[in-house]
């Protein structure tokens, strides 16, 4: 038990005293997941959207194959894209393999699918919600996607929220092709798994406790949206 409580005192204070150690990996993996999501949502929204109003042949296989998606594992994601960087590989000539624009590749093959298919299923509604109305003024789909898609905002804000959970909670795919390199790929989730096997449990408590509270935070932020969407709903 003593070992504990020296452990999280001196997590506290590497946090309190914004540990240049813990700093640096904090903002690595900050930069990463929030690179990653934005690139996801600029994906992840319009093809959602697509899927959502569009109607062709082949379109219930690419909204089942995405929510399948969803689920995919991390491992898997860092093995494809490692062979896809290795020099053997069609990008090895690029030289991404352990650097943070490969970690932030993995991250966006792991959240695009999260974000379209619940930007699929939200546009579906307001589409079927309004679309006897949009059509009366003379709005087909491709006219009434940026303001369908600007009137469910607030539910798509939830969703590119749990994007960024996933991505900032990641280890397996950013471990293979970030190869937790010290002051070059060392995130958050990489640097605990490893501060833990070294037995250094301070700056793992100290990042488990900020990656804890980023957590909630996210967390916090998907309900506070979806009760105001509610109550502006009713």
């Amino acid at each position: 038990m003593t070992d504990f409580t020296d452990a999280l005192g001196a997590a506290a204070a590497l946090v309190f005293g914004l540990d240049a150690s813990l700093t640096e990996i904090v903002m690595l993996s900050l930069r990463v997941s929030l690179s990653a999501v934005a690139i996801a949502a600029l994906i992840g929204l319009p093809t959602g959207a697509l899927l959502a109003l569009y109607r062709f042949r082949g379109r219930f296989f690419l909204v089942v194959s995405m929510n399948a998606l969803m689920g995919l594992p991390p491992v898997v994601v860092g093995l494809i894209v490692y062979l896809l960087l290795s020099r053997a590989g069609p990008f090895g000539v690029f030289g991404l393999l352990f650097t943070p624009a490969a970690m932030i590749i993995a991250q966006v093959l792991l959240v695009t699918p999260i974000i379209a298919a619940l930007t699929r299923q939200v546009i579906e509604d307001l589409w079927i919600e309004y679309e006897e109305q949009m059509r009366s003024l003379g709005a087909g789909p491709s006219r009434a996607m940026p303001a369908l898609l600007w009137d469910g905002r607030f539910t798509l804000i939830t969703a590119i929220l749990a994007g960024f959970g996933r991505a900032s909670a990641e280890v397996g795919a950013v471990m293979i092709v970030g190869g937790n390199i010290d002051h070059v790929t060392r995130v958050m989730t990489t640097s605990i798994a490893l501060e833990v096997s070294k037995g250094n449990l301070a700056l793992a408590l100290g990042l488990g406790i900020i990656l804890l509270v980023l957590s909630a935070g996210i967390n916090g932020a998907a309900y506070i949206i979806q009760h105001r969407t509610k109550r502006w709903h009713a």
